[in-house]
């Protein structure tokens, strides 16, 4: 028989602050960027603030 812990309980002001910064973020869009011609296919290359191709970060 496994025994199972119970959640933890936050206070109101936590629960408020997450169910704030879950609305921020549904609230803020991503770059709204022109397509790219002849461009790497995938996500972004310079998204984290560095260039990265194939997993690999570089700083210029």
């Amino acid at each position: 028989m496994t025994k199972t812990t119970p959640e933890p309980q936050l206070p109101p002001e936590a629960l408020r602050a997450l169910a704030e910064a879950e609305a921020r973020r549904k609230a803020a869009a991503g770059p709204d960027l022109p397509p790219e011609l002849g461009g790497r296919k995938g996500p972004e290359p310079v998204r984290y603030g560095d260039w990265e191709k194939k997993g690999l970060a570089i700083d210029f």
